[in-house]
């Protein structure tokens, strides 16, 4: 806590001595005394915010404040201080006395608790400034719109914004900032970006603080370049860039492991007389940790030292990081304890990383004690960090899920995204789809959308289950928030509509995802024919290839492949080579897996006396057989009896480094077991042992039918 930063300064202190603290909010009253003069309180680029619901009424109009500053030449850098409870308890007086305040009041009220991060409070105030008939102006909107991005409720963010379009609110400089910092969090660039042109279309200036947003949104997803053309168009246009602007920049080309032009846009900042601050030194000493250049990452620490700069809690977690990262948990764990003695107090993201490596590590107790002392030395669990939590528990395996659910809410924390997302994953991998798809409505609720990995694996879990109903629910229900089938849903849903052994279920499905917005694309074609080939349907899964053709999108490799199985597996062996006669004169590259099906079905008819021409030229063309194609030599050459063959083939697949499998090996004791080669046939079982196999039923029952008929 500040308090606890504050209370280590020594009084009559006479040297300057800087407080760094970490971006979040902080929810105490701090008092800086007389006896502790040239204190610094430099906050985080993405500005810390001091917050205390103090009441003049409760402490006195004085003490009632924040932050109180008794000392001789205090400063404070990135920091913004915030008094809410005042302007709120003078908000309640007005409403108690009949009066209505005008819409400024109003929005400096939501303003402050949006700073508080008191999101469900400005809503409440939202509603109330409408039930009294004050009508929001660009300030409110943009107030609302920023608070509810930052707290990751999209939806409600872009339902403000429709308002302000039917009321006719006129959008300013500050509204185009807010959505378009918000389209970049919501994981939407090309509309960030789109609302950055409407912006100058609409002869606004942009900012430096719009500016910031755009190049920072540029930089996360690693778009640097078009980040650093923006710079340059700041400099053209006389907007002057600050610090935070460099810092995205370098933070940028840090994260995509250009670190020497990272390093570049460092030097050109001092070139320019912008000084790196500490967060710029941080972000570099990470990624050259990241890039396991620890020597350079030391180096720069001791630079940054050099000038000045003490170690904060970003840099420290940088350290604990790269601990993590070899599961050096015990070594994080004495830096933390090393950075509480010189009077740094570690934030929430810093026991955050330790108790998140110490479950990676698998020491759950020791990851438990963090969490303890998390909540005793700092403001307690925020989301993210029991985010952390019941993941680490998770995937430990040994709690339910619905058990942290109800801890959370005790807690009185509001579940995000991520929440969401993990509680989904738990319950699917419980098997209680119910409760995944009840959380799934109780997340769209709060204007929440699950990512894309989790749709697949809630999608996916539903089709194994046989739920093609509710998968098809599930999806109609995304397409209001802009979600699409992907070709990952349409193989998944093809996948479990194939069991009903249907063509015209299989069909209807494809043609209700073509509907929600899947693309025709060959992925697309090539998972539809191969779902229709492998149930034998060659027919119909011609009829999608003309369609496929008709369409001008051309066959490849997993197209013919499919195409020659269908064939195959329906004993049309004569279209099966016909289609691999195309390829050969279309000039298509045939794969392994090509010759591999065609052996197949030759072993299916009995026919691998023909397959020796196949193998030629397959070793001609280049390709070298792989396991799956000696077993099925083997296996093709053991059902006809031909022991010479299946003899030669073991051989060579033995040499090459390939393990037969059971049923091949089942194939060759068969055949020693006919010929009453009973030894050879029990020291193949040995040997199949040896190889790490385990005999089945199968392998037993030919042994014995095998020593039966040689006792006869």
């Amino acid at each position: 806590m500040v308090n606890d930063a504050v209370k280590r300064i020594p009084t009559g202190n006479t040297q300057c001595t800087i407080v760094w603290i970490g971006g979040e909010v902080y929810v105490e009253k701090v008092k800086i005394d007389s006896t502790k003069p040239f204190v610094i309180f430099y906050g985080s680029p993405n500005m810390p915010m001091l917050s205390f619901d103090g009441t003049a009424a409760k402490f006195g109009t004085v003490d009632s404040t924040t932050l109180i500053v008794e000392a001789d030449y205090f400063m404070m850098v990135n920091i913004i201080v915030i008094c809410v409870e005042d302007a709120r308890s003078m908000y309640d007086e007005m409403t108690v006395k009949g009066l209505v305040p005008d819409v400024v009041a109003y929005t400096c009220i939501m303003n402050g608790l949006c700073k508080s991060g008191k999101v469900e409070e400005v809503k409440s105030v939202s509603r109330e400034m409408e039930e009294v008939g004050v009508v929001p102006n660009h300030f409110s909107y943009a107030t609302l719109i920023d608070s509810l991005f930052k707290n990751g409720n999209e939806a409600e963010a872009f339902a403000f914004q429709g308002q302000m379009v039917v009321r006719g609110v006129g959008f300013d400089v500050v509204v185009y900032t807010a959505l378009m910092d918000g389209f970049f969090k919501a994981g939407m660039p090309n509309d960030a970006e789109n609302m950055f042109q409407v912006l100058l279309e609409e002869s606004l200036v942009p900012t430096c603080i719009t500016y910031s947003a755009l190049i920072g949104g540029l930089c996360k997803l690693g778009n640097v370049n078009k980040g650093e053309l923006m710079l340059q168009e700041m400099k053209e246009k006389c907007v002057s860039p600050n610090v935070v602007v460099y810092a995205s920049i370098v933070d940028g080309y840090t994260k995509k492991g250009l670190l020497n032009e990272a390093m570049n846009v460092m030097k050109k900042m001092v070139q320019r007389n912008f000084s790196p601050n500490v967060f710029v030194y941080g972000t570099l000493i990470d990624g050259y940790f990241k890039a396991g250049q620890q020597g350079i990452a030391l180096d720069l620490f001791k630079e940054m030292k050099s000038v000045g700069f003490e170690e904060n809690n970003f840099v420290i977690d940088s350290f604990v990081n790269n601990f993590k990262r070899s599961g050096r948990m015990e070594e994080a764990n004495e830096l933390l304890k090393a950075m509480m003695s010189r009077g740094l107090v570690p934030d929430r993201v810093n026991y955050t990383s330790i108790m998140d490596g110490f479950f990676k590590v698998g020491k759950e107790l020791d990851a438990f004690d963090m969490a303890q002392e998390m909540t005793e030395n700092s403001s307690g669990f925020d989301i993210v960090a029991y985010n952390v939590l019941i993941n680490g528990l998770f995937k430990s395996g040994k709690y339910e899920s619905e058990s942290f659910y109800t801890g959370m809410r005790e807690l009185g924390l509001v579940p995000n995204s991520a929440t969401f997302n993990t509680m989904i994953n738990a319950y699917c991998k419980e098997g209680n789809l119910e409760n995944a798809l009840k959380l799934l409505n109780e997340m769209k609720s709060y204007g929440l959308l699950p990512d894309l990995i989790i749709r697949n694996i809630l999608v996916q879990r539903l089709c194994a289950a046989g739920e093609i109903e509710k998968t098809m629910d599930v999806l109609n229900d995304m397409l209001v928030f802009g979600f699409h089938p992907t070709p990952t849903t349409h193989k998944a849903v093809l996948d479990a509509s194939s069991k009903s052994r249907r063509a015209d279920v299989i069909l209807h499905i494809h043609n209700q995802l073509v509907g929600m917005g899947l693309e025709l694309s060959l992925s697309t074609y090539n998972t539809l024919i191969s779902t229709l080939c492998r149930l034998g349907m060659f027919k119909i899964a011609t009829l999608v290839f003309k369609d496929m053709m008709g369409k001008g999108i051309s066959p490849d490799i997993i197209t013919y492949n499919a195409l020659i199985q269908g064939y195959c597996l329906s004993s049309h062996l004569k279209n099966a080579f016909s289609v691999h006669s195309q390829m050969l004169t279309e000039g298509v590259s045939l794969n392994v897996e090509t010759y591999n099906i065609l052996l197949r079905g030759l072993s299916a008819a009995s026919l691998i006396k023909d397959a020796a021409g196949l193998v030629d030229q397959m070793k001609e063309r280049g390709l070298i057989p792989n396991a799956d194609t000696y077993d099925i030599l083997l296996s093709g050459h053991g059902k006809i009896g031909n022991m010479k063959e299946c003899i030669k083939f073991y051989c060579e697949m033995i040499t090459k480094g390939f393990v037969p499998k059971t049923s091949t090996y089942n194939v060759l004791i068969s055949c020693f077991s006919k010929g009453k080669k009973m030894s050879e046939a029990k020291e193949l079982m040995r040997e199949m042992q040896v190889r790490g196999l385990s005999p089945n039923s199968s392998t037993y029952d030919t042994l014995i039918c095998g020593w039966y008929r040689l006792s006869k």
